[in-house]
């Protein structure tokens, strides 16, 4: 389908120390659910501005309903604090009800697949039914690659420092964030746009 606009989004989900070298499979780790959603508008035409942005806060619960207990190494790693979750915070089917219509019919792409924590984990564990389907997702490395980006670079190369490959102006923070990191990505996909090395044709999904 092809569309006017594309969603670019990215996620921070809980994380406690060394969980990743675990898969979040140790003893103590939490449940890999979203807490931050970021997430930027391109227009795939007339000069591919970005046109909006959303950004939202999710209270963290475990399976039994009951809120996680954030470690300092999330706090760390994003800068999200127990007090900003505690002022922010909203339950996941709003703000994916939100997040939603903030799409609208567009597709949603991250670098990677985000989706899996936003909606097969978080959703799963919260009970609900994930309400935009695995279909409206893609996976922005599929982008740069068709744009040449050396696929060694893809696999090596971070969000957040995508601008910094393409010797773009990069103001974005050190740590992980969500609405930064799609920033990011999104400068770099509207500078691929302009300089004719992608074309709106290549964001439609199949």
């Amino acid at each position: 389908m092809e569309r006017n606009t594309a969603i670019i989004f990215d996620c921070e989900y809980l994380v406690s120390d060394g969980a990743q070298t675990r898969h979040w499979c140790g003893p103590y780790d939490p449940d890999p659910v979203v807490v931050q959603i970021g997430a930027v508008k391109l227009e795939l035409q007339n000069g591919f501005n970005i046109c909006d942005e959303f950004e939202a806060i999710i209270t963290p619960v475990d399976r039994h309903g009951r809120q996680f207990d954030i470690e300092q190494t999330f706090i760390d790693l994003t800068g999200i604090t127990r007090e900003r979750i505690a002022k922010q915070g909203r339950a996941l089917p709003s703000v994916l009800n939100d997040l939603g219509e903030f799409c609208a019919e567009a597709g949603l792409w991250s670098w990677g697949k985000d989706e899996f924590n936003l909606m097969a984990i978080s959703c799963y564990i919260a009970g609900i039914e994930p309400p935009i389907p695995a279909r409206r997702f893609d996976n922005a490395c599929k982008l740069l690659l068709k744009a040449g980006m050396p696929y060694d670079d893809i696999k090596k190369t971070r969000s957040g420092r995508l601008p910094h490959y393409f010797n773009l102006p990069d103001a974005g923070p050190a740590r992980h964030d969500g609405l930064e990191d799609a920033r990011a990505i999104t400068r770099v996909l509207q500078h691929l746009l302009l300089e004719e090395r992608l074309k709106a044709g290549d964001f439609e999904q199949h």
